[in-house]
């Protein structure tokens, strides 16, 4: 039996704004919505897709399951994520170097990871 992953779904209380954010974040193709959610697959179509699905009830606490983003330029690709909407938040990581945890507009954590040897 073999069993591979599809996708990673995420509530959000506007679906098609938060796949737009991620979709322009990750370069990823914007699908047309449909009953269920809006899809955002990755560049190329290589891995999971991520899957916004309408979810009514707040954020409370720490994600139980995150996001680590690669870049090459760490304090370039903050201060744009930034612009974009994004916020540093201290979950607990304190000043731990080699990335910075943010939340997307929508309050949920992804971590932004410098390329090991920084």
């Amino acid at each position: 039996m073999g069993i591979s992953w599809a996708a990673l779904t995420i509530d959000a209380h506007d679906p098609a704004a938060c796949a737009r954010w991620w979709a322009e974040t990750l370069g990823g193709e914007l699908c047309e919505p449909n009953p269920h959610g809006v899809e955002v697959r990755p560049p190329g179509g290589a891995g999971p897709s991520l899957f916004f699905v309408p979810g009514a009830a707040d954020k409370r606490g720490k994600n139980r399951l995150h996001l680590d983003l690669l870049t090459p330029d760490p304090a370039a690709t903050l201060a744009w994520l930034e612009r974009r909407g994004a916020r540093r938040v201290d979950i607990g990581q304190g000043d731990a170097p080699g990335w910075s945890v943010l939340r997307d507009p929508e309050g949920n954590e992804f971590c932004l990871l410098e390329p090991a040897g920084q």
